[in-house]
């Protein structure tokens, strides 16, 4: 099949990380193609909530905030436990400030209490982290009109519904191309460069428990299903951020789709609020201290236990005490929205005795009955001897009875396309293959976040790279 065109540089996946390399090449003066297997840009911008994080920007200066990079670099090295790719996160903590100074000249709509220290994982040592008034979508109110300002003016062009089904290699082993699906006709595009920006695999639970060994439930995005990964091991790419699988800390299941939750629709079980709840196991065991301030540590306890699921187990009276957005049970439920989702809604059951509400559950009744006498001995005593919790506010006594299952979700994923430090994809021998190069999510979070949720490790290292990248094709074109 003849060639339809050619370009300096093909951008697989038009995200986070796709969008501004392509808007840098193309300003540079390289000839760019995007393409997307949506009917749409932005990928994950609609789901994500879009944390960044850099030292010593603009906005911290007009907080007063002092800040560095070598401050910023410590705190990753701290959070990660030295797991993380040194090379790469020392590319991320020195270029993201330009990288938010950029969206910050471009009107991005910071929240107002940003930069601020976030808490849901392990913290900054100082309020470095920002993200926008819509989360991941006031990225894209920022790059969607850089992306058309960068058609208009250079040479840029953008296919959507357009998925990449091969990577084009010459006879020494160079890419030299892709073939694209468009319009029912796969088309052979030429190209210098090609940039695999397609996002991670969490949506793909073949793949997940392939890479991971572990269950999927899933609350990536739908379109997160390993293209990139798929195409680069087709042309003997190797994987980087074995063994550095972390889940996030409990969902609810999907109403409709028990193997995927939804993030705004889980419980509330961070440092947020004291709990007045236990975690049990399908065993009705209790696994950890449930007022553990370290989520980076329930979240280690939790990959340990059974099908990495567990159930919350409160009575009525707790549930009363539910008042006030931080002290909710089910984010944005109120007492009797959880009482009317009880027995309705798949994983969230009620009972007037703990043995019926464990066999409701799929918990062991024996094992549940045992532990919550267990509890309430040691609240009686004020003292937990098997977890050591601090916070014994009252027995599990009280019936109704409430047992909630949740699970460890996943939003990102660890493992990826390995990199040099020039953004190129090695192969098994750890030498780079020529002309193909990968950023964002397709190369794993565990580059550069580690065994560990590092704040803004995801988004930042994205849309930094892009840029470089993007920039670096143009000059080498």
């Amino acid at each position: 099949m003849a060639s339809e065109t050619s370009y300096d540089v093909v951008v697989v996946g038009a995200g986070t990380a796709g969008i501004p390399c392509a808007i840098h090449a193309a300003e540079g003066g390289a000839r760019v193609l995007l393409v997307d297997k949506e009917s749409r840009i932005g990928g994950t911008l609609y789901i994500t909530g879009g944390h960044l994080a850099a030292a010593g920007t603009k906005r911290q200066a007009e907080k007063g905030i002092e800040d560095s990079v070598e401050a910023h670099l410590a705190d990753i090295r701290r959070i990660s436990a030295g797991t993380a790719r040194d090379d790469l996160i020392t590319i991320v903590a020195e270029h993201a400030p330009a990288t938010v100074d950029w969206l910050h000249d471009r009107d991005f709509p910071f929240a107002p209490e940003t930069p601020r220290i976030v808490y849901g994982h392990e913290p900054y040592g100082v309020a470095r982290t920002v993200y926008g008034k819509d989360e991941g979508m006031s990225l894209l109110e920022v790059l969607r009109p850089e992306l058309d300002r960068a058609v208009a003016a250079y040479d840029l062009t953008v296919w959507t519904q357009a998925p990449v089904t091969e990577l084009r290699q010459d006879d020494e082993g160079r890419i030299i191309g892709v073939s694209v699906l468009r319009g029912g006709d796969e088309v052979e595009v030429d190209a210098r460069s090609v940039v695999l920006a397609t996002g991670g695999y969490g949506a793909d639970a073949e793949l997940f428990q392939e890479l991971e060994g572990a269950p999927l439930v899933s609350a990536a995005n739908k379109t997160s299903t390993g293209d990139g990964i798929h195409l680069g091991l087709s042309v003997g790419a190797r994987l980087q951020g074995q063994g550095t699988y972390l889940p996030t800390f409990g969902g609810l299941p999907d109403p409709q789709s028990p193997t995927r939750a939804n993030w705004n629709d889980r419980q509330r079980l961070t440092s947020e609020r004291p709990p007045r709840e236990i975690y049990v196991d399908v065993h009705g065991k209790r696994w950890v201290a449930e007022d553990e301030e370290s989520i980076d540590q329930k979240e280690r306890a939790l990959t340990k236990i059974q099908d990495q699921t567990f159930w919350t187990i409160f009575d009525d009276a707790a549930l009363s005490l539910s008042t006030g957005t931080l002290n909710e049970m089910v984010v944005g439920k109120d007492p009797d929205q959880v009482r009317a989702m009880a027995n309705t809604r798949p994983g969230v059951h009620s009972a007037a005795t703990l043995a019926e509400v464990a066999a409701l559950a799929g918990i062991d009744a024996a094992g549940l009955e045992a532990t919550v006498a267990a509890y309430n001995d040691a609240v009686a005593a004020g003292v937990d001897p098997e977890f050591g919790r601090q916070h014994l506010p009252a027995p599990i006594a009280e019936g109704p009875f409430y047992a909630i299952r949740n699970h460890a979700i996943t939003l990102v994923t660890f493992q990826g396309l390995d990199i040099d430090a020039d953004f190129a994809v090695r192969d098994e021998q750890g030498t780079a293959i020529p002309g193909l190069y990968a950023v964002g999510e397709v190369i794993g979070a565990g580059a550069t976040c580690g065994n560990s949720f590092c704040g803004g490790m995801l988004v930042t290292p994205a849309l930094t790279f892009g840029r470089l990248l993007g920039t670096r094709l143009a000059e080498a074109r």
